[in-house]
């Protein structure tokens, strides 16, 4: 497999994140718009990440970081990867069904240990909201393992597909709910489970077409499996660094009101960078690293890593510093209608100048974490995902005092460097595949300096726009302007400086 290949497959998983992020900010302009940052607001976005958190736990973090390098050095071997992801599914419906009768009885506790600033109305809410919508475990789980084996054929469009059918089946909910009159509360936890259904109804159509077909049956205990639970029990920490520190992010914000909320909405847009290039890139790179370890092709999981990485840094770099920039004039822009004031607009501004800061860090663990999980190697990033909580509870509490609901986002942001760093470091007792070779060293630098040259060029456009960003229809003209001067800024000092070629992107536009 040449290097291009996994580019190649980055953008195709992008440009569908692209598309996944783009529906899902929608979803969230219509949620803003009919909710606010009122109590059922607050409710509704902590009872839904209740089985979004649970599902990057066990489904994409712990049991896609095991399951994807086993089954693809099956493939590459030629051993039983379709009885060993038989296996995998019976196991996983078993569990899953206990767990998601265990969850919703065990809800207000959830919601509790998810906000326990939360009482009266907000509470009650969120436990109804939950019990409703918590089912959704089960299917985006089951659809996780699909994923991971369409993802591992190679079927990558299929499975970053998903993500947009949930927000297609929201944005129509929505829309038929102010049509009907039903409460939107209701509605919005009613449509969780709905749109996992129709999730899994896809991706197991999907796989059937690739020759994988699942049934339920009693599942069966072997030693892949018991191998399989060896390593994801210690990535249930490490792969949900991140969900765990939000979590205690979301229980230091629950004492303000309207805080949970700004948090959520911040959260959204500095997904779309860390979706389309960070997620996109740990979804192509453990499979392709973990085929060429088992075929021991050192050198060409070197430039694998090494192109994931230039990649991921020529696009997220410029990404945190517009964020960190525009953070105001986007919320406004977007977000600022209906329910939702400038009070909210401010606030929720902060948060997201916070996490641009730290974006950079959770897309680099997303390229850095590979090179352990497709060693099978699941331990070391469990401990330095121990001391990366313990750093971000530390600092969220510790800091709260001072900097108020902002600590929260501040500790997230601190604490997912500190990961960055750890990571780093454990890499390095590695062989070849995880050194950075001359072309990044040499671009890094240069990519720093052109983020730097678009920072100034956007912080003084958008200081000459400020009047326009403020009237009702221009505003959103301009903040399209804002974005394409700082596209041709980055494009062109980045060119000048040497840091990429144009021709190169434009090589692997044709080459997808």
């Amino acid at each position: 497999m040449k290097p291009q290949s996994l580019v190649r497959n980055i953008l195709t998983v992008g440009g569908w994140t692209l598309i996944s992020r783009g529906t899902g900010f929608a979803r969230d302009v219509m949620m803003a718009a009919y909710l606010g940052t009122g109590p059922v607001a607050e409710a509704f976005l902590v009872a839904f990440s209740l089985p979004n958190m649970f599902r990057r736990f066990f489904a994409e973090g712990a049991f896609n970081m095991a399951f994807v390098p086993m089954f693809a050095k099956k493939l590459e071997g030629g051993e039983d990867a379709a009885g060993f992801a038989r296996d995998a599914w019976n196991g996983m419906v078993t569990l899953l069904l206990a767990f998601t009768v265990i969850g919703t009885l065990a809800m207000p506790w959830l919601v509790w240990a998810m906000a326990s600033g939360f009482s009266g109305e907000r509470f009650d809410l969120a436990v109804t909201f939950g019990q409703i919508s918590f089912s959704y475990i089960l299917f985006i789980s089951l659809v996780a393992l699909l994923s991971g084996i369409l993802t591992t054929h190679g079927h990558f469009s299929e499975a970053s597909f998903v993500p947009v059918l949930m927000n297609l089946v929201f944005i129509a909910a929505m829309a038929v709910a102010v049509w009907a009159g039903w409460d939107m509360g209701l509605t919005l936890s009613w449509t969780v489970p709905v749109t996992g259904v129709a999730q899994l109804a896809f991706t197991w159509v999907s796989a059937r077409r690739i020759g994988y077909r699942f049934t339920f049956g009693i599942p069966r205990w072997t030693a892949d499996l018991a191998r399989l639970a060896m390593i994801a029990g210690p990535a249930v920490l490490a792969g949900g660094v991140v969900q765990i520190n939000l979590l205690v992010g979301r229980q230091v914000a629950s004492f303000t009101e309207g805080a949970v909320a700004w948090l959520s909405y911040a959260d959204r847009l500095y997904q779309l960078p860390l979706g389309v290039v960070g997620i996109a890139i740990g979804t192509v790179l453990l499979p392709d690293l973990s085929r060429r370890l088992r075929a021991g092709d050192a050198e060409g999981g070197r430039a694998s890593f090494n192109r994931g990485a230039e990649f991921a840094l020529a696009m997220t770099l410029p990404a945190a510093v517009a964020l960190a920039v525009l953070a105001e004039p986007l919320c406004s822009v977007l977000y600022e209608r209906g329910a939702f004031s400038d009070q909210d607009t401010t606030a929720t501004a902060l948060v997201l100048a916070i996490y641009g800061v730290g974006l950079p860090a959770f897309v680099l663990h997303k390229v850095l974490q590979p090179l352990f999980y497709a060693r099978e190697d699941s331990r070391s990033p469990f401990r330095y995902a121990v001391v990366s909580m313990i750093t971000n509870a530390a600092m969220a509490v510790g800091m709260l005092p001072y900097l108020g609901f902002s600590a929260a986002a501040w500790a997230t942001t601190l604490s997912g460097w500190v990961m960055v760093g750890q990571l780093w470091l454990g890499s390095r007792r590695m062989g070849p595949e995880a050194r950075f070779d001359a072309r990044f060293l040499q671009r890094l630098p240069r990519i720093m300096a052109a983020c730097a040259v678009m920072g100034a060029v956007l912080w003084g456009a958008a200081w000459a726009m400020t009047p326009v960003l403020h009237l009702a229809f221009w505003r959103y003209l301009a903040l399209m302007g804002l974005c394409a001067v700082g596209i041709v800024a980055y494009f062109a000092a980045g060119t000048a400086l040497g840091a990429f070629k144009l021709k190169d992107f434009a090589a692997l536009r044709r080459r997808a």
